[in-house]
Order: C-alpha cells, then sequence, then structure tokens
C-alpha cells in the first residue's frame, strides 16, 4: 500500500463526512453495496493484496475545479507525471487556457485536466481490446497498458484528451485516479500539488469547504452530456461574452444568453486565403486508415458485384465470371484487401497483438469491425481458393467461403460507419460518413471489375459494351450518393457552428484547394460515368473517357477520404501556447525542436520494421546505437 508520510499536510487527506445517494444524472453513489461481489475486494496494487480502510470506497469520487483559484503554475502537471513516472511527451494531466478581452481588461481562464472517470466511460466502450475497467472502488476507471494495443480508438472517443497515445511505446495509458493514494485517505497526487487549491477530490457531487459552486461546465469544457464525467467546477468571476484558445484549433467560445453556457464556434483567425498543403494532407498519421479505408471498401463491392451482380438486374456480369477476367478479378481484390489490412495492422502500436483486436465484440464497434472485415477476408480467400476448379465439390466449399464474405463484408462495412459516428468529433459524426463509404463501395467496388474487363477481353468482344455500361451505371450511382452526402455535410457542419463548422472552415482555407479540386474531380467523374453507362466503352474513344474516368475517382477519392482524416477537430480541452498545441507540434517537428524531449514533442514514430530508418542509423552511428535500434523497433 502507499506509504503516507509522518509530515503529510492536512489538505492532502480526503475530506467527505457525509455523501448524497445520487448524481445530478440520476446515478448511484454508492456503487456496491455490502454483502455485494463486488465489494471487500482488494485492487492488489503493486502485488499487494490489503484493502483499504476509506469508509468511502465504494461511492464515485471525482475532481473539483476552481478556476477563479488556478494560476497556470502547472504544479498538479509535474507532480503526476513524477509519480507516475511518465516521459516529457506524456501527461495524464494539462493545463490549458482560454483568454478575453483585451488591455486593460484582459482576462484568462486556467483549466486543469485529467481523466473525469465518467458515468458513461465512452473509453472503455470503444476499446477494442477491453483494456479499461470502470471499478467499484473510487468509480476509478483504469486502463491497463500492456493489455492496450496502440490502435488510438480511445483517443478518439474521449472528449477530453485524457487516453494518451505514446509513439513510443506504442500503447495508450492515462489518469490511474491515484487509487493507491486513495486506499490510505490521501487525495491524488495532482491535487495535492496544487499552489493556489484550484484542485480537490472527494465523492462526486460534495462540495469542498469554502466553495459556493458545483458546475458541470466552464469556458473551453465539452459537452457534459457525451459522457456525464465526474467532475465539478466553480468560477464565480464574470468573463467576456467571447473567450479564445491559444492554440491553432480555429475555435472560440461565445457564450449564449439564453442557457448561461458557452458554446464554441468558429474562429477564423487563420484567414480566408486558400491553400494547397498535399505533404500534409497526402502523409498524414492517419493515411494507414485512408488505404485501408479504400481498399476494403472497394474490394467489398466488387466482390458483391461478382456474386451477386447477375441476380441483382446486371446479367451481363456473368460474363466476368465466364471469362478470362475471373482469375485476374480475383487475384486483384485479394490482393487489394490484403494491402489495405496490412497498412491497418502496421499501424497499430503493437502490431504482433492485433488477435487482440477480437476481444470486446459486446461493446465496441471496433471489435465489430474488425470481426467483419476479417470475416470477409477469410471468405475471400477460400472462395478465390476453391472457385477456380469446376466439380461440385470445390463448387460447394467455394459457396461456403462466398457466404461468410457476403455476411462478414456488409456486417464489416457497418461498423466501420458506426465506429465513426463519435460524438467527440462532430465533423464524422454524420451521416456523410455512411454515403461516403457505401458511395465508394459502388464506385470503386464497379472501378475494380471494369479495369479487370477492360484489361483483359478484347474491345471487340460480345457484351463488353453492355457490361461497361452497366459498370459504368454502379459506378455513377456510388460517386452521385458520394457528392450528395458531402453537399449535405458541407451545409450541416457550417449550420452547427461548432468544432465540425471549424473542421469545415479548415476545410475550405487551410486545405481549400485541394479541396476543390477533390469536389471538381467528383463532378466530372459523376457526369462521365452517367454518360459512359448510356454509351457503354467501346473503341479508343470510350477507352480514352474510361482511363480518364478512372484517373479522377482515384484522385477525388485518396483526396477526399485524406481530408476526412487530416480535418476533424475534436471537443478536446483548449492548450496552451507550447502544450498541447498542434501548430506548435508541427512548429516543433519542422525546426528540430522536437529532437530536445523537455519541448515534450515526438517525431511520428512507428515499430514497423522499417529498412531504410535501419540503414541510415548504421551509417550515422555506432554498433551500440545500431544494436538499440533494433531493440526498439521490436519493442524489446
Amino acid at each position: 500500500m502507499f506509504e503516507v508520510r509522518n509530515d503529510e499536510p492536512d489538505y492532502a487527506f480526503l475530506w467527505d463526512k457525509e455523501t448524497k445517494t445520487q448524481n445530478r444524472y440520476g446515478q448511484d453513489i454508492e456503487l456496491a453495496k455490502a454483502g455485494d461481489d463486488l465489494h471487500g475486494k482488494s485492487l492488489n496494487i503493486n502485488g499487494d493484496s490489503g484493502i483499504g480502510d476509506n469508509p468511502n470506497r465504494y461511492k464515485q469520487h471525482g475532481f473539483f475545479f476552481t478556476a477563479d483559484n488556478c494560476i497556470g503554475c502547472h504544479a498538479c502537471e509535474s507532480a503526476c507525471s513524477e509519480k507516475n513516472d511518465n516521459p516529457a511527451h506524456i501527461a495524464f494531466r494539462s493545463v490549458g487556457f482560454v483568454e478575453g478581452g483585451t488591455y486593460p481588461n484582459y482576462q484568462r481562464i486556467n483549466i486543469s485536466m485529467a481523466c473525469n472517470h465518467c458515468d458513461d466511460p465512452v473509453c472503455l466502450k470503444g476499446c477494442p481490446t477491453r483494456a479499461y475497467t470502470k471499478f467499484t472502488e473510487y468509480g476509478a476507471v483504469l486502463q491497463d497498458p500492456e493489455i492496450c494495443f496502440g490502435c488510438g480508438y480511445c483517443t478518439w472517443v474521449c472528449p477530453y484528451n485524457a487516453p494518451q497515445l505514446d509513439p513510443v511505446k506504442g500503447q495508450v495509458s492515462k489518469c490511474n485516479m491515484c487509487v493507491d493514494r486513495l486506499e490510505v485517505g490521501l487525495k491524488p497526487a495532482c491535487v495535492s500539488a496544487c499552489l493556489g487549491n484550484a484542485l480537490d477530490f472527494g465523492v462526486v457531487e460534495n462540495i469542498p469547504e469554502g466553495r459556493v459552486q458545483a458546475k458541470t461546465e466552464i469556458p473551453g469544457f465539452p459537452s457534459a452530456e457525451i459522457t456525464h464525467p465526474n467532475i465539478r467546477f466553480q468560477q464565480t468571476r464574470s468573463t467576456h461574452r467571447e473567450m479564445t484558445r491559444t492554440d491553432s484549433m480555429p475555435v472560440k467560445y461565445h457564450r449564449d444568453d439564453q442557457v448561461g453556457l458557452f458554446k464554441p464556434v468558429v474562429d477564423r483567425k487563420h484567414g480566408e486565403a486558400m491553400h494547397w498543403n498535399l505533404r500534409k494532407l497526402l502523409t498524414s498519421h492517419e493515411s494507414a486508415h485512408v488505404i485501408f479505408t479504400l481498399c476494403t471498401q472497394g474490394t467489398l463491392g466488387a466482390f458483391l458485384l461478382m456474386l451477386l451482380g447477375p441476380s441483382l438486374g446486371l446479367p451481363e456480369l456473368a460474363l466476368v465470371k465466364q471469362s478470362p477476367v475471373f482469375a485476374p478479378l480475383l487475384a486483384s481484390v485479394v490482393l487489394l484487401c490484403s494491402l489495405g489490412l496490412y497498412k491497418l495492422n502496421m499501424h497499430l502500436g503493437k502490431p504482433h497483438r492485433f488477435y487482440r483486436g477480437f476481444n470486446n465484440l459486446r461493446l465496441s464497434p471496433v471489435s465489430r469491425e474488425i470481426a467483419g472485415v476479417s470475416a470477409f477476408y477469410t471468405g475471400l480467400l477460400g472462395y478465390s481458393a476453391f472457385a477456380l476448379f469446376d466439380n461440385g465439390f470445390t463448387d460447394f466449399i467455394a459457396g461456403m467461403f462466398g457466404m461468410l464474405a457476403l455476411i462478414g463484408g456488409p456486417v464489416g462495412l457497418f461498423y466501420m460507419y458506426k465506429l465513426y459516428r463519435i460524438p467527440a468529433r462532430p465533423f464524422w459524426n454524420h451521416y456523410q460518413t455512411g454515403t461516403a463509404f457505401f458511395g465508394s463501395m459502388l464506385s470503386l467496388g464497379g472501378l475494380i471489375v471494369a479495369v479487370a474487363a477492360l484489361t483483359n477481353l478484347p474491345l471487340s468482344t460480345a457484351g463488353l459494351p453492355a457490361l461497361s455500361a452497366g459498370l459504368a451505371a454502379v459506378i455513377a450511382t456510388g460517386l452521385s450518393l458520394e457528392a450528395f452526402g458531402h453537399l449535405m455535410h458541407a451545409r450541416d457542419m457550417q449550420a452547427l457552428g461548432n468544432e465540425g463548422a471549424a473542421s469545415h472552415y479548415q476545410q475550405t482555407t487551410f486545405y481549400g484547394k485541394s479541396y476543390w479540386l477533390r469536389n471538381g474531380l467528383l463532378a466530372y467523374a459523376v457526369v462521365q460515368a452517367w454518360m459512359l453507362s448510356l454509351t457503354g466503352v467501346s473503341g479508343g474513344f470510350g477507352l480514352a473517357c474510361a482511363l480518364a474516368l478512372a484517373m479522377a475517382m482515384l484522385i477525388s477519392a485518396v483526396f477526399g477520404r485524406s481530408l476526412f482524416f487530416v480535418l476533424v477537430i475534436p471537443t478536446t480541452m483548449p492548450g496552451a501556447f507550447f502544450w498541447k498545441n498542434q501548430g506548435f507540434v508541427e512548429h516543433a517537428r519542422e525546426t528540430g525542436l522536437a529532437d530536445a524531449p523537455q519541448h515534450g514533442v515526438v517525431y511520428e514514430r512507428h515499430h514497423a520494421f522499417d529498412v531504410g530508418e535501419l540503414m541510415a542509423t548504421i551509417k550515422a552511428h555506432s554498433l551500440d546505437d545500431m544494436i538499440k535500434h533494433i531493440k526498439w523497433i521490436f519493442g524489446k
């Protein structure tokens, strides 16, 4: 158990004497009654089987933050990082701020934030590996980094930036509520270290001595309705109507006098000029997700067309299965799907732990997506292995594998869509995500089949014009669906006025030229596809039109999906000038400041084996450095 010092100050001890029975959301504060199976068990902290004597051990605890008192000294951050032995680039608790007014009536509000150990922890529901557990002891949401395989999904769904993905270790870790200190009656280390008496801690809904408020929101804090966080605030000083962030996020907060709360709105502080920014767009950290989603959706569409096309009103697709197109088409689908899965798996912090993605099928859409896509891939491989033989037995086996793929594929696509419907990321939380994914399935699937047919059959083949016209109609339908979704998405994001509108603002400025190129190519592809659906592909001119359509589709798809990932602005807490500020992170990486660990910035790293990086290390460093590098690559 945690050792209590003889000179521990009084303010470091928990003070709760009387507590309420329910919180403001109607949840019981008492999480385990006497005699329950969950009552009287040890947390096994550091292997100690003892049980703390805290009388409120089974009640929901939470933080209390008095914004009036916070002086922005960052002592809470330092105490937390020291206790948990965190590197400079990881902070379970961080202090950001918003500001308003001008001299001499300038105002700054500091916000100290860690994990809020929510009543409805979306990190727990989202994690595919079941690395999270909400304990009846103190209501703490604890996470085991050793179980985590580094997908980072919990960092997407959390509105408060509590889970921290370490790109060096390839795993997530977070605030553990200092349960070892709670067991012996002490407050968390960050609370005990607070110089201004701004942080406090205890049974939730209890207002500490000397405080008069227990609000659930202050300027810069995301909506409490997403997860029902266990943190309460006091802020008695009046504020300006508009409070801005000092980090690079184009978001500010405007007070709605009708409800008395601050709401996020767009801060057009970066101007209106349009830029390309192709390097940032096409080489982002999420490029693996771009490749995975496009490859998976395209191959699923191609497989569905290949198997179900003739029975769904496209009899000309029978030509594909009975011609020299069939084997090359199957090989292309398998290779593309394999590429997508490979890129996704190597994107994990611990790729060798990929099998843990199935651990949370009960709650996590990520686990369900993995299960569906894995079933599709297994069925695809099995079907490809047996469908090329022509006898009754192999046809039966191929049919069974095909059925597995036909069930798994749509399930995987549905949960691929569901996992992006995240309230903490308004830009994604729109039905446009579904129209984009389903539209890509049709358009890219039709394109894969069309390319296989046009490259393996002479243009004079009977039925080829009808086949190409039918595939063009499928492509046009998918592109039209995607275009409609994009139009509605742009309209709705601007109307929201929150982080979604801020993402749209970046889309039309920071990536404005890339955005309009994508739109122009998509519009051209829609028109060209519908025209080819009327004429089919015949002769050299038709083939040239088909090639132009394919190029426009591919560029539009890559740009569109890349924009989808790089633009999203989460409902996270505001940062400071040099901390939790994406603008400073990018500046540090470009100028070399990231080489100094005290800046808390790391370059994008990955555990995948990189031969080029290894050879550069061999040339530039000693044998010892090379050995260290090899050990780091394999996580040893």
